[in-house]
């Protein structure tokens, strides 16, 4: 009862923030969370408590309340700990979701590739010698099968599973952003100050992937961009040295940041390239990419620009 009031106050709480809850999540933390660990040891503490030179329950006093309390949390892990399944399977909780199952297929579908690959150059190997490989092929499961026909897992058009594959394409390229973004870091290419910014670009970026297209470049612009006190500097004729030295160091970090952008994406989208190859969804997500990779190196550019007309001046 305890745990059912607890996460019924918190519930509008803990579907706000962070990844959300759901009302079939909330039943599931009431049924089968942890429990017992606390009551326990609290009856373990009064029973050792009790045990001292002057204790302040009964013998048969303490070893009823240690027994009632263990009882109880056998009878609750025994009843909810085996309900468990079954409750998830009345909330349909124990299905793989789309997303899961597509990705599941993919990967069956390049396993299979894979095999059949492995299966021709064994065909074509010297020394195996005249094998009959249609009876080979026949005891190998995945392989006796193909005569049912192979589907591509992006063959199905449908609006919502266009939609949900573009959005895990979308995250997974976030997901090879970020990790690049760490490993600038642990490489020292980047401060701790600068990886900060990027990977807030990305938590960015990923709450918005399903409605939006990429856009972690967006959160960067307030931090990329040229002071606006430049063109008041500028305008009042000040040598250019003069005007240099009070940006470069809003430059230098916006030069930081811009390089690490365009180096994280680079990678990430030939690691997407490599993994889905040539795919229809996959260009559209590596083409967000790219656009955003030219507003970075405009800001280069114009950065470049402008400090080679100050040391020509």
């Amino acid at each position: 009862m305890t745990r059912v009031v607890v996460v019924g106050v918190c519930y509008p709480l803990l579907g706000y923030f962070g990844y959300g809850l759901d009302f079939k999540e909330a039943t599931v933390l009431v049924w089968s969370g942890l429990r017992g660990a606390f009551s326990l040891s609290q009856a373990l503490s009064v029973k050792r408590a009790s045990d001292a030179a002057q204790p302040l329950l009964k013998p048969e006093v303490r070893t009823m309340f240690l027994f009632l309390t263990g009882g109880i949390v056998f009878l609750t892990l025994i009843l909810n700990g085996s309900t468990t399944q079954f409750l998830l399977h009345i909330l349909g909780m124990d299905k793989l979701s789309a997303t899961k199952l597509r990705m599941l297929n993919y990967t069956r579908h390049e396993m299979l590739n894979k095999a059949l690959d492995a299966f021709g150059d064994l065909r074509d190997d010297e020394e195996l010698g005249p094998a009959d490989w249609v009876i080979v092929k026949k005891y190998i499961t995945c392989l006796s099968n193909l005569e049912d026909g192979r589907v591509h897992p992006d063959a199905d058009k449908h609006d919502h599973i266009y939609t949900m594959n573009l959005t895990n394409i979308r995250v997974r390229l976030l997901n090879g952003v970020q990790a690049t973004y760490w490993l600038m870091l642990e490489e020292g290419r980047i401060t701790q100050a600068t990886a900060n910014i990027l990977m807030q670009s990305v938590d960015e970026a990923m709450d918005l992937v399903s409605s939006r297209p990429l856009c972690d470049w967006n959160s960067l612009q307030s931090t990329v961009h040229f002071p606006s006190y430049y063109r008041f500097l500028s305008s009042i004729r000040l040598p250019h040295r003069v005007i240099t030295y009070f940006t470069v160091q809003r430059l230098e970090s916006g030069c930081y940041i811009c390089a690490a952008f365009l180096r994280a994406h680079r990678i990430a989208r030939r690691q997407l390239h490599d993994f889905l190859g040539d795919n229809e969804i996959a260009r559209i997500v590596i083409d967000e990419s790219n656009a955003m990779g030219e507003e970075a190196r405009k800001f280069l550019q114009e950065v470049r620009c402008n400090s080679l007309s100050c040391f020509v001046c």
